[in-house]
């Protein structure tokens, strides 16, 4: 296993608040100051408006790759979100690592907290209108720009300007492009095989593992 080792850009956090349609997000979250501390549920203070599909144990922290930043900015225009981390509702900015780089149960040890990824994100109308436009849902589908989510193993204090550095990879077959390909983006009609075996695949978020036993007999 290569080394791999970026810098933090930034850690965010938000609050519950009214977005649109009549909802609630916390889709605006703000860059923070100093050491801030994760624990299982993610970095202390950060909220999640529905329980049913952000946040818990298995999506504790969302990371989307600031490298992904300037294909935006040519595919959307210079939206003034898109000038800083945060636009896409994360809570882990950085550059040099992407989709294709990192795997499902890939552990990396952030400040001094262990975290571990669990599953691609899957797109949500929240992140369109927070970007003006549904366009957006498809072009993170298409392109599979998604960012990912990890689960706390261990619990600590990390800060931004700081290190995320890869401990351990157990999966490296399982890219986290390649899983959201099979799983979002249809990729499984042409590798129905891979479904079998991410059915089985112990790091990834049992709700996904279910999927691609759904997708099996679809």
């Amino acid at each position: 296993m290569a080394d791999t080792a970026v810098t933090v850009q930034a850690l965010l956090a938000g609050k519950a608040m009214p977005f649109a349609r009549g909802e609630a997000s916390a889709i605006a979250k703000q860059p923070l100051n100093g050491p801030v501390k994760i624990g299982v549920l993610g970095i202390q203070g950060d909220e999640q408006a529905d329980p049913q599909h952000h946040g818990g144990p298995d999506k504790a922290l969302h990371h989307y790759p600031f490298d992904h930043y300037s294909w935006w900015r040519d595919e959307i225009g210079a939206h003034p979100l898109l000038a800083a981390p945060g636009a896409f509702g994360e809570n882990i900015a950085a550059l040099g690592l992407t989709e294709e780089i990192v795997c499902i149960g890939d552990r990396f040890r952030l400040g001094t907290a262990l975290i571990e990824i669990s599953q691609g994100r899957q797109p949500c109308w929240k992140q369109g209108e927070r970007l003006g436009s549904q366009a957006v849902v498809e072009q993170i589908i298409t392109s599979r720009r998604s960012g990912w989510y990890c689960r706390v193993i261990e619990t600590g204090v990390a800060g931004a300007g700081g290190t995320l550095t890869l401990v351990e990879r157990t999966q490296p077959d399982w890219s986290v492009a390649r899983v959201f390909g099979l799983l979002i983006a249809g990729d499984h009609k042409s590798d129905r095989a891979a479904l079998k075996a991410l059915a089985g695949l112990e790091p990834l978020f049992a709700g996904w593992r279910e999927r691609a036993e759904r997708l099996i007999t679809s």
